[in-house]
């Protein structure tokens, strides 16, 4: 493979993204915005926005039945491996962006007894983006392309003339945010209830620890997809807050939770979430909502038993000694819940690279429960469909051989057949079945920008 080259322009001003994408991206039939901006969660305030063109744009569009889609990413990353320039460094530096969605666990120890209605992986070779550093207030338009690639230098000069206009606002709530999301479930309340009990026996035989039970919202198409995004942006910031298109499918996430990060030194993270509550308008019962999430002992048990699993899942390709957790069980706060939140760390094997990692992480632990492999096959009786992108992993893998990807919840798919939202919760032993029913159309409920 040609060896690369990187034309990168720097701009001393952040740009707003809105505006980036609607005049660069929004018109291309390949496109993703990886949205740090409205949050202040995260040590560095990062957006990542592109597409693929040129002689080498690339799609790489996979279902769990055409062979292993994480080795044919170590490939095509190893062969593009290189040295990147100094300012992008400890920035997205080009590589490819996508979605790993559930189903790819057939590929990691589980069994694909759902066919997802989308692709199972779509990576985009991200080859035509802009980088925004929010915190710094600096933005990098850059082209990655092999040598003598022309059109790359136009694609410059074109991005710097119409990222010199400025676009804000949205249109306001897209009506689909405005249906009842319980007249809408694909198991009805009676029908996940009585999931929830097929759960509880399953534990009380001691065949698993954790069951994580979701559910699927199925609303109808929406008009515009990135209209509905910045709907969701606005009302419900997150830190993984994504919009990814490819042709006539989309997905907007206002994801909370990292699943795994891996750095230039090795150092592999990840954050589980487990534990959810809505926020209170009255800010002293608010501060009261966050310290009984924080003091209750289901709660507090649940999100254990997920890190000792990722624990376990990141000792496998780790050096001996290293897995650590640096943050057990802080409360974080969003616009619409709280969250209970740790962060699982491990420095990788010389022999481990990214992909590799992300291969023995998943699918997320947070989204199965533990035993991962026996609660996914519990979970395959219990659900009625595929997640699909729903429980997988977005975000990016970088020719520099590091990698950062959230857990796909507070998402929606959006394709011309209808909207579909994944949501669910951790069943264990003292579950109150009601409750959990609950926290899973609060989770629904947030996705659409929305309070309960």
């Amino acid at each position: 493979m040609p060896a690369l080259t990187w034309s990168v322009r720097s701009l001393d001003h952040a740009l707003d993204g809105q505006t980036v994408y609607r005049e660069l991206f929004a018109g291309e039939p390949v496109s993703f915005w990886l949205d740090g901006s409205l949050t202040d969660r995260g040590s560095r305030r990062v957006s990542v926005l592109g597409t693929t063109a040129g002689p080498d744009a690339d799609v790489l569009v996979r279902d769990a039945a055409d062979g292993d889609v994480f080795a044919e990413l170590q490939e095509l990353l190893a062969a593009r491996r290189s040295v990147v320039p100094a300012e992008l460094a400890d920035l997205f530096c080009g590589g490819y962006v996508g979605y790993f969605g559930y189903e790819l666990k057939s590929l990691t120890g589980g069994v694909a007894a759902h066919a997802a209605e989308t692709p199972d992986a779509v990576w985009i070779w991200a080859n035509r983006f802009v980088v925004i550093d929010h915190d710094r207030d600096l933005s990098h338009l850059v082209a990655v392309h092999q040598p003598g690639d022309h059109e790359a230098t136009g694609w410059l000069d074109r991005a710097n003339d119409v990222t010199a206009s400025w676009f804000m606002g949205w249109a306001g709530p897209p009506a689909v945010t405005l249906l009842d999301i319980e007249a809408h479930l694909e198991q009805d309340r009676a029908t996940y209830l009585a999931g929830i009990d097929a759960c509880r026996a399953a534990l009380e035989a001691g065949e698993t620890y954790e069951v994580c039970l979701t559910n699927r919202v199925r609303l109808p198409p929406i008009a515009d997809p990135l209209d509905f995004f910045l709907w969701q942006r606005a009302t419900n910031p997150a830190p993984y807050a994504a919009f990814l298109r490819y042709g006539e499918l989309a997905v907007a996430s206002s994801s909370p939770e990292r699943f795994l990060t891996v750095d230039a030194d090795g150092w592999a993270e990840c954050r589980p979430i487990k534990g959810t509550a809505p926020r209170s308008a009255d800010p002293a019962q608010d501060q009261l909502v966050a310290k009984a999430l924080a003091e209750d002992e289901k709660t507090r048990a649940e999100n254990l038993m997920i890190v000792d699993l990722i624990r376990n899942d990141l000792g496998r390709v780790s050096e001996p000694g290293t897995v650590q957790v640096p943050q057990l069980m802080a409360v974080e706060t969003y616009q619409t819940v709280h969250q209970l939140v740790t962060t699982v760390r491990g420095r990788l094997r010389p022999e481990v690279d990214a992909v590799a990692a992300v291969r023995a992480c998943f699918p997320p632990g947070s989204m199965t429960g533990a035993p991962k492999i026996r609660t996914m096959e519990i979970l395959d009786g219990l659900e009625s469909s595929a997640r699909g992108v729903y429980s997988g992993a977005l975000g990016y893998l970088t020719v520099d051989g590091r990698a950062d990807l959230s857990v796909v919840i507070r998402t929606a798919v959006l394709t011309p057949a209808g909207t579909v939202i994944g949501a669910g919760g951790a069943i264990v032993l003292d579950s109150d079945p009601v409750a959990e029913y609950d926290e899973m159309v609060l989770k629904a409920t947030a996705t659409l920008g929305r309070s309960t």
